[in-house]
């Protein structure tokens, strides 16, 4: 059996890789567990507002960076109806590679283990990883950063878990499928879909031109449970480009994406600490996570840096310190809001969520921009949240205090990050 570590990491993804070269920044033993090489690409696109990267001077990590940021909120078929909402700020895709290299660098000297965590044992003053291989690892916290699909973290059982699922398609095309230098959030023109699908739940076009002839284009599902399947939402995107005399002339990259949206969060008084999707991190409101890493890793990693030079907390200890960072209570009662409001909003019918979306956008920049990312303190998030109501026309804000509409499906807005 190896010598214990301070912390031991299980994961090999974003979360993982963040919050390992944080606390190795900070001169915490760290190692790690990933059943993949740490080094291996990343299949899925992560987007970002460019504003949430320059609050924390990472925007060279952007691969591409749009100003001519849109979204459609029409039904389509008239210029009334394709007529688009500029957003006015600017959103960026991460470079993943270069991303990556920046979490790894900062983790040098972190030994990563290619193995799989089978069972977790934090009941003494250490916690033991059984791996698949055989291999037992100690440290004397661990940490999981593995995905919301972890069996290791305890959480409540709050019923059914919606997800949210895209299809998309990283290729070029007989003409433009979306205008040049534009990115597009959310295009909920419905007029390629027969009076039947209209019925079903609505799914949107998630959009961007990656330049050099090449676009990203992606059918969106907002959260269902269970999710919307992959050929429906690819099906809907053919129909969808061929409505406009698209077609796809090649393949370079087909992107399959699926995460959960209404995760509880955690049993906090558990001994093993949790970060990212395992830590209920994705944003309920928006789906966005990759921000959330890059600004609440380095709080975290400080607090359990402080707190492991006291040799005599053990593993319950040091976890609980961690959830305390990870989780204040301002933040417990936001995610609750986001929630609150997400439940809402769950039986809204197609038409009814274009006009959520367009009211919502109305909004001030800085009051939507700070919804989205999560960076409103409470009493402002609360204030934002009234003054959307009081915007709203009846029939929204009639659906905002009931519920009310034809489909169970709670969220409230997609992006790739």
């Amino acid at each position: 059996m190896a010598e214990p570590v301070d912390v031991l990491v299980l994961g090999g993804g974003p979360a993982a890789l963040c919050i390992a070269s944080e606390l190795n920044q900070r001169g915490v033993a760290v190692a790690g567990i990933a059943p993949d090489p740490v080094d291996a690409p990343w299949p899925n696109t992560y987007g970002i507002w460019a504003n949430e990267l320059k609050a924390v001077g990472l925007e060279h990590l952007l691969v591409h960076r749009w100003s001519d940021t849109v979204s459609y909120f029409g039904a389509g078929g008239s210029t009334a109806q394709d007529q688009s909402h500029a957003h006015g700020i600017d959103y960026g895709l991460f470079d993943r590679a270069a991303l990556q290299r920046y979490w790894l660098e900062r983790a040098d000297g972190v030994v990563w283990h290619q193995d799989k965590a089978e069972r977790v044992d934090a009941t003494g003053a250490t916690t033991s990883v059984s791996c698949a291989s055989g291999t037992t690892l100690q440290a004397r916290l661990v940490i999981d950063a593995s995905g919301s699909r972890t069996p290791h973290i305890r959480r409540p059982d709050q019923g059914p878990v919606a997800g949210q699922a895209a299809y998309g398609v990283v290729g070029r095309f007989s003409k433009p499928p979306i205008q040049a230098g534009r990115f597009v959030l959310m295009d909920y023109r419905c007029d390629h879909l027969s009076e039947q699908q209209r019925s079903e739940p609505p799914t949107f076009l998630y959009a961007m031109d990656l330049g050099d002839g090449v676009f990203f284009v992606e059918e969106t599902s907002l959260a269902l449970a269970p999710g919307v399947p992959y050929d429906v939402l690819k099906q809907r995107l053919q129909q969808r480009l061929d409505l406009r005399g698209v077609e796809i002339t090649e393949v370079i990259h087909e992107e399959f994406c699926l995460f959960p949206m209404n995760l509880p969060l955690p049993d906090r008084s558990q001994p093993l600490l949790a970060f990212g999707g395992a830590a209920s991190m994705v944003h309920p409101a928006s789906g966005y996570m990759v921000g959330s890493l890059l600004r609440r890793g380095p709080d975290l990693a400080q607090a359990l840096a402080e707190a492991i030079v006291n040799p005599s907390l053990a593993s319950a200890a040091l976890a609980q310190r961690g959830w305390q960072a990870l989780w204040p209570i301002e933040l417990v009662l936001r995610h609750q809001l986001f929630q609150f409001g997400l439940g809402r909003l769950m039986g809204f019918n197609e038409a009814l969520l274009r006009t959520h979306f367009a009211t919502f956008f109305s909004l001030p920049s800085e009051e939507w921009f700070g919804f989205l990312t999560n960076t409103l303190p409470l009493p402002r998030l609360m204030a934002v949240m009234l003054r959307l109501f009081a915007l709203s026309p009846w029939e929204l804000r009639r659906g905002l205090v009931l519920g009310a509409g034809t489909h169970q499906r709670p969220t409230f807005l997609q992006s790739a990050g």
